[in-house]
């Protein structure tokens, strides 16, 4: 499926579940694993768990393929693999804590040095 199919499919699939503070980060220059990254926040565990059932509803019905999903069960952060983008839907405190725009959007450099950092703590 091309990238911006998919990701307008991500993005209107978070919307329609009421998903706050919706970021799309460009990877391509970044990883070779994914080209976007999406970060979206949901109020409650259960709402994050609707963003991302959500999301995984709507790629399937549009004839994409959900390759996993993780931390389902607790709902505080639930990533969903979509191979060429990678969704995570968070509560505001998790998303607040890991601050992945910051990291995603760093040079390289500074990635490394979060990264050093963190493991030191």
């Amino acid at each position: 499926m091309d990238i911006r199919k998919l990701q307008k499919i991500v993005v209107s699939a978070l919307e329609d579940i009421k998903g706050k503070d919706i970021e799309v980060i460009n990877t391509t220059k970044l990883t070779s694993m994914f080209d976007r990254l999406v970060i979206a926040t949901g109020d409650s565990n259960r709402q994050v768990k609707a963003l991302a059932q959500n999301v995984q509803d709507k790629v399937r019905e549009a004839g994409g393929e959900v390759l996993s999903t993780e931390g389902e069960d607790g709902g505080e952060w639930v990533l969903v693999d979509l191979g060429d983008i990678v969704v995570h839907v968070m509560q505001p405190t998790v998303r607040q804590y890991y601050n992945l725009e910051e990291l995603w959007q760093a040079t390289p450099a500074q990635r490394r040095k979060a990264v050093e950092q963190a493991a030191s703590e």
